[in-house]
């Protein structure tokens, strides 16, 4: 049995060195990427590939959170000056870092059987997908030179997140990764982006004295900002070329008016607030609220474009 120092964790210590709060987006990239099998290719879909992909999704997010975790702690990323919020498990408690790292890497295990019983039902490519995910994922908080300390972490994490998570929930329903699919995980893949640009935009001068070099810390303290606005609104205008791109009426479209409405609203009142440690919390909040809003009107485009094609047969 290993032996750890410090104080012993609670359950709710557990979940904040996976930081649960943030599970909304894969979780969304799921819902996402299975709907849309739904909506295109509804006897294909398949409920116990569904739970699979659940499992697996939720085991591997976890797990590089906890990686996450453990890298910024021991990089002086996470410390009490940024934790404003309070939510770092190993800052606010005499927790042995170590756990953070054991507990990634148990659920990093546990994911596996998951994947072999995916790449039985849906092709060995899966599994070979989702082990490389596993590879990146660790990559992008550990080794060397982690991703997220780069100008390119965001979009490394949001494309990974978003359109790969999109297009591998579908395929394992369809069996197929058509131009259709594949459009319909840049949405999510830009706004998942931009929900780490806020974090990113918001934790800019600890990053820095932690040597990091964000795409926030690289645009300085007035452009910081920009990316996130310039992502929520790339997320919205993705959607463009998806309603082109299959055969659905534009009314069914209508539903991302509304989430592009909310975004609207909530950008604005992310920039009041300012972008610092202590608008982390609020910022990160506000752009979390938008982003579920955001899946689902996009889902709610996905049922009313198939409702449309089962009307019209």
């Amino acid at each position: 049995m290993l032996a750890y120092q410090g104080v012993a964790p609670s359950a709710v210590d557990l979940l904040k060195l996976v930081d649960i709060r943030t599970k909304i987006v894969s979780v969304s990239s799921l819902l996402v990427g299975s709907g849309w099998a739904l909506a295109t290719a509804p006897a294909s879909f398949s409920w116990a590939a569904f739970g699979l992909m659940a499992a697996a999704t939720l085991l591997v997010d976890m797990g590089t959170t906890g990686f996450n975790s453990y890298f910024d702690f021991l990089g002086g990323v996470d410390t009490p000056d940024s934790d404003q919020e309070r939510f770092k498990a190993l800052v606010q408690r005499r927790i042995d870092p170590r756990l953070a790292l054991h507990l990634s890497l148990a659920l990093y295990a546990a994911a596996v059987p998951l994947g072999l019983a995916l790449g039985a039902r849906a092709g060995w490519g899966v599994t070979a997908a989702g082990a490389a995910c596993m590879v990146f994922a660790y990559f992008y908080s550990g080794g060397p030179r982690p991703i997220s300390r780069t100008p390119v972490g965001e979009f490394f994490a949001g494309g990974l997140l978003g359109g790969v998570l999109v297009w591998t929930a579908a395929y394992v329903h369809t069996r197929r990764l058509d131009v259709a699919t594949v459009l319909a995980g840049l949405p999510s893949s830009f706004v998942i982006a931009g929900i780490l640009s806020t974090n990113n935009a918001c934790d800019r001068v600890g990053d820095a004295l932690a040597g990091r070099r964000t795409l926030a810390i690289a645009l300085g303290p007035e452009r910081a900002h920009w990316p996130v606005y310039a992502l929520a609104a790339a997320g919205h205008a993705a959607v463009l070329p998806l309603a082109l791109a299959v055969p659905w009426p534009a009314w069914a479209w209508a539903p991302m008016l509304v989430s592009a409405a909310v975004s609207a609203r909530t950008l604005p009142a992310m920039r009041r607030r300012g972008w610092s440690h202590a608008a982390k919390g609020p910022n990160m909040g506000a752009f979390s609220l938008a982003f579920l809003v955001f899946t689902a009107c996009l889902l709610a485009s996905f049922a009313t474009g198939a409702a449309s094609v089962s009307a019209g047969r």
